[in-house]
């Protein structure tokens, strides 16, 4: 029999148990399991499994809906289980351990109120979704969007990666292209015989280095761009002259910025050079012009939202044509981080922004 969640426990506490529930990516599935039995018994909640994907749907009749989604999974281990709570040098009280920031203590406020609000203001589908950490391809919000988009429908998102408890709208675009030079191979003996592919990545790189990259605003967030060599390979033997060279550039592009865009910007960059773009994802304009964002914004309170610099997976709602924000407890430097912690006081905070918002 799965186990079952406490979910009449803190948000904190409910936080502990499932980072102690080990999920690192492909591992999913009894984390899910729990959930889904946890869930499934409320008379508030249909609830729907996909893979190891939980989603759980209110069907009051309201007007609006809004979709809450986190993930799952985890990245791999590094004897950072079972968690623990610590307090820091500055006194600040949080809990260590692999999960708690990226990104189980959003899912924890997010179990805690689908447990809790049996009559929230408006509709409300709680997404638990798997394999977030890992392939694109694999992504189990990627693959509700593709062959179950019903489930994700909605007038706003909410997903919970870590923001500092503060509201992060969008995210930037995200591309990585191979960049590529070509010569002749030959003994370095005789290197006026061959043509040597690696010197010719140094205007490649001269470009970078010149490159200014913009700040852009987007609906009122300023979003920083940033384009980098990542990695640069090429040479065969310490004898020989190379004859291809490649040089693997990082492209984050501001969200008013499409994909298409951004593939010519890189082109154009890099005319006459062998271009192969390896990675594309599009990002995701901010979204608070929508009336449920704005009404989210009054209730949370606090600072004024900020951009997402990285790539998260509100672009998968941005084009399913849902507006939607990042909001979560933990520090995002913290993600994926050997000493991942979250203060506790910002799982707390989190899921009063969130209560406020969905029972006012």
């Amino acid at each position: 029999m799965p186990e079952l969640l406490d979910l009449t426990a803190s948000s904190i506490d409910i936080t502990r148990v499932i980072c102690d529930i080990e999920s690192v990516s492909g591992n999913e599935g009894s984390l899910a399991d729990a959930i889904e039995a946890t869930l499934a018994p409320l008379d508030h909640l249909e609830v729907v499994r996909d893979g190891d994907a939980v989603v759980a749907r209110t069907d009051l009749g309201r007007d609006r809906r809004v979709v809450i989604a986190g993930h799952i999974d985890t990245v791999p281990l590094n004897h950072n289980l079972p968690t623990e709570f610590r307090t820091t040098e500055d006194g600040t009280e949080i809990l260590w351990g692999r999960g708690t920031v990226d990104m189980k203590a959003g899912v924890g406020v997010q179990l805690k109120l689908a447990y809790d609000l049996v009559a929230p203001t408006v509709d409300v589908t709680w997404v638990f979704y798997d394999h977030e950490e890992v392939s694109d391809s694999l992504n189990g919000l990627g693959r509700l969007a593709r062959t179950r988009p019903g489930l994700l429908a909605g007038d706003f998102a909410i997903l919970g990666e870590p923001s500092g408890a503060q509201i992060e709208g969008g995210c930037n675009g995200n591309l990585r292209a191979e960049v590529r030079t070509f010569g002749k191979r030959s003994h370095s003996a005789r290197s006026w015989i061959g043509d040597n592919a690696i010197h010719k990545t140094a205007p490649i790189l001269a470009i970078l280095a010149a490159y200014e990259p913009r700040t852009v605003t987007v609906d009122g967030l300023d979003y920083r761009e940033g384009l980098n060599a990542v990695g640069i390979s090429g040479g065969i033997a310490g004898n020989v002259i190379p004859d291809e060279a490649m040089v693997h550039v990082n492209y984050r592009f501001a969200p008013s910025r499409s994909a298409d865009e951004a593939v010519a910007h890189i082109r154009e960059l890099f005319d006459g050079y062998d271009v192969q773009i390896v990675d594309l994802a599009a990002g995701a304009r901010p979204g608070l012009d929508a009336p449920l964002a704005q009404d989210f914004v009054a209730a949370v309170g606090g600072p004024a939202p900020r951009p997402k610099y990285g790539w998260t997976d509100v672009a998968r709602f941005s084009a399913l044509g849902v507006p939607a924000v990042n909001y979560g407890p933990g520090e995002p430097v913290f993600a994926h981080h050997d000493d991942e912690q979250v203060p506790v006081d910002q799982i707390s905070a989190v899921e009063d922004g969130l209560r406020r918002w969905l029972t006012a």
